[in-house]
């Protein structure tokens, strides 16, 4: 498989076998010993190259390409910052610039030279990159994910500006979809009325930006399911470990005997914590679960009714002991 992160889904044809291309490596033999596998010593400290088996002396004045560890600073100690940064791999480039201070004392001749450098070195498109990277980033951390999938994200919209793809999209919708195809790759899916609240763009474009990204990349991106929303859904309610259990349980009965068949997991999440919750007589109103799950209050009533009518072969009469005090529909 391709070290590309997101590679396509159907690569480039290759035309015709492959050219035989010479073999350029460099092989020392001693001449002594004719060892088909050298021991070959690198003796740093005299500069000579020598056979570890005879002693042959086979080349002098070699370049030590170790690192070297002599400190540049006024104190004591390494000083690593020599080597600059580490290369960032979200960026083209060779990343290898030096940058202008813009402090200089208050006369603001240092700032006027950071624009004019930073103007005559900048790579073309790179700008766009870090913008779209800081937008990723504030989005991410908006709804409480973490630097790794935001870091994937990023990954995802540096391969669509590689490719060429979404001409004519919006940025926000691009950054949206892919936000949206990271949270599901790291098992940690938002719905779609979630990311339209942070990127205010439309579900129907992010829908069809996030089409075109799956039938073009390789993505380990999984169908949600009800499950998947239950703990966050719950946390966000304030509801105890034992009304999540609940809800979870009634969720996958719920699957099994198709209740709710034809609803959309977040509806029957929606739906499953409410009664849930009314079962261990810590009662929530549809309004606090609508605003939580994104769901209208009617359709938290309607499949609310739809489990209320089918309750005897959802819930054990026994281990709950708010079964008849169930509200009626």
């Amino acid at each position: 498989m391709s070290n590309i992160p997101f590679p396509r889904l159907q690569p480039a044809t290759e035309q015709g076998p492959k050219a035989v291309l010479p073999d350029l490596n460099i092989r020392l033999v001693c001449p002594d010993c004719k060892n088909p596998v050298p021991n070959i010593v690198e003796e740093f400290a005299s500069g000579d190259l020598v056979c570890g088996d005879c002693g042959l002396v086979l080349g002098d004045r070699i370049i030590d390409t170790r690192s070297e560890w002599r400190t540049f600073a006024n104190d004591e100690g390494d000083d690593p910052s020599r080597v600059g940064a580490a290369a960032n791999p979200l960026l083209d480039g060779a990343q290898l610039d030096t940058v202008i201070s813009r402090r200089d004392g208050g006369s603001g001749m240092a700032r006027d030279l950071n624009k004019v450098h930073g103007r005559a070195n900048a790579v073309k498109g790179e700008k766009n990159l870090i913008q779209a990277y800081k937008e990723i980033a504030a989005m991410s951390d908006a709804i409480g994910l973490t630097k790794l999938i935001a870091d994937i994200a990023k990954q995802l919209y540096k391969r669509v500006e590689e490719e060429k793809l979404l001409r004519g999209k919006s940025t926000e919708s691009i950054i949206a979809a892919c936000i949206f195809i990271a949270c599901r790759q790291e098992n940690v899916p938002r719905t779609f009325k979630e990311i339209c609240a942070i990127t205010r763009v439309p579900k129907k474009e992010i829908g069809r930006c996030f089409k075109t990204l799956i039938r073009t990349f390789e993505t380990n991106v999984s169908t949600m399911t009800s499950e998947d929303l239950m703990s966050r859904f719950c946390s966000m309610l304030h509801l105890r470990m034992e009304v999540q259990k609940a809800a979870l349980e009634l969720t996958l009965k719920t699957k099994e005997l198709g209740t709710l068949a034809g609803k959309s997991p977040v509806s029957v999440a929606a739906a499953c914590i409410y009664m849930a919750s009314c079962l261990y007589q810590q009662p929530q109103s549809t309004k606090d679960v609508a605003q939580v799950t994104g769901v209208s209050e009617v359709t938290i009533k309607n499949s609310y009714k739809l489990l209320w009518v089918e309750k005897g072969k959802l819930l054990d009469e026994k281990k709950y002991s708010g079964f008849e005090t169930l509200p009626s529909p």
